[in-house]
């Protein structure tokens, strides 16, 4: 085999070699974009659930400060018979 049959064969498998890295990066760039495409679709189901959670959080939202107010008055009502019961133990 002579230094011209070599080179011939060396520029032959580069040549391969090229065409097989250009099939694999093709392959790779196949998987990327469907990854990135369920990627998008997660987060547009994610950006859907979050509109829904908010538009409950705004239902409930009122209720809580309703519910805020009354356990105050709750809250008010114990700490006072509890001090008026103090105040009847100490008398007896």
């Amino acid at each position: 085999m002579g230094p011209r049959n070599a080179a011939f064969w060396m520029s032959v498998a580069g040549t391969v070699c090229w065409g097989i890295c250009f099939w694999w990066m093709g392959r790779i760039s196949a998987k990327q974009n469907h990854l990135m495409d369920q990627l998008r679709e997660q987060g547009r189901r994610i950006e859907k659930l979050s509109k829904v959670e908010h538009d409950l959080i705004k239902e409930v939202h009122p209720q809580v400060g309703e519910i805020k107010d009354g356990m105050n008055e709750m809250i008010a009502v114990v700490k006072e018979n509890t001090a008026t019961q103090a105040l009847a133990a100490k008398g007896k």
